[in-house]
């Protein structure tokens, strides 16, 4: 199996929960203060399967949203500095080597050479003042 299906297989599993797991069922990502709309998003590392991923949090519309750090063209990271993943106008998420540009909200591709696929969603909640992501 390919690193990017074992991957993928990994998000998968942490999406399929119906219902928000209490805090202490899922892994602190970090303070709710640390994203701010459109701004710098936090970085962490997910590990499954033997694998460890680079992963971010963003906050945009007033939701964090997660996703794995790898652009959906080439397997590279989108952030140009670390926590760097919007563009200069704070709608898009933007790979720094191609200029994919992706949509904060789903990932879903929406310009540039990503062709329609999109980044890889992770599964995260907010609670108490801290962002969480579900264990899978």
């Amino acid at each position: 199996m390919a690193g990017n299906e074992r991957l993928n297989r990994i998000s998968e599993r942490q999406d399929e929960s119906g219902q928000l797991p209490e805090p202490g069922g899922a892994r602190l990502i970090c303070a709710s203060s640390d994203l701010a709309e459109g701004g710098d998003g936090v970085r962490f590392d997910i590990e499954g399967q033997g694998e460890t991923a680079p992963a971010f949090a963003i906050r945009h519309g007033g939701r964090v949203y997660a996703y794995l750090n790898r652009c959906a063209h080439i397997a590279m990271e989108l952030d140009w500095n670390p926590g760097k993943f919007f563009d200069t106008d704070g709608e898009y998420l933007i790979c720094s080597t191609h200029g994919a540009l992706y949509a904060p909200e789903s990932g879903a591709c929406r310009g540039g050479p990503c062709r329609g696929a999109g980044l890889t969603r992770l599964n995260v909640f907010e609670a108490d003042g801290k962002v969480y992501m579900r264990k899978g």
